[in-house]
């Protein structure tokens, strides 16, 4: 936990706050709305255990107002694909006129602690 929290606050403070790159890197699509806040997904200890690495891509259902509604997995691991959906329902879009599915892609690697 203690290492988690580190690792967390050294994003913060080098202003990796959106790359996370310690445990995920996560990106979307350069033509979606702007993230003006991401969750770091917590990296499942069985995942840890296995040495499970990967790539998750999900599709993030936004309201208006910019919360996410929905997150719909598109391919990954299951295990990795439900810390991902946990994560980005923190998420918090720029506000639009409309509803929009925004694509994200997360990348696993436990090595990168």
């Amino acid at each position: 936990m203690r290492t988690r929290c580190l690792v967390v606050l050294l994003l913060l403070c080098f202003g990796a706050v959106g790359t996370a790159a310690a445990q995920t890197q996560p990106s979307s699509t350069d033509a979606g709305r702007k993230v003006v806040r991401k969750t770091i997904p917590a990296y499942p200890d069985i995942a840890k255990k296995m040495g499970l690495t990967g790539t998750v891509r999900v599709l993030a259902v936004v309201a208006p107002d910019g919360t996410v509604k929905t997150v719909e997995p598109v391919g990954g691991s299951p295990v990795l694909i439900e810390a991902s959906k946990q994560a980005i329902l923190k998420w918090k879009y720029a506000p639009a006129s409309a509803e929009s599915r925004e694509e994200v892609t997360l990348h696993f690697d436990p090595q990168g602690q």
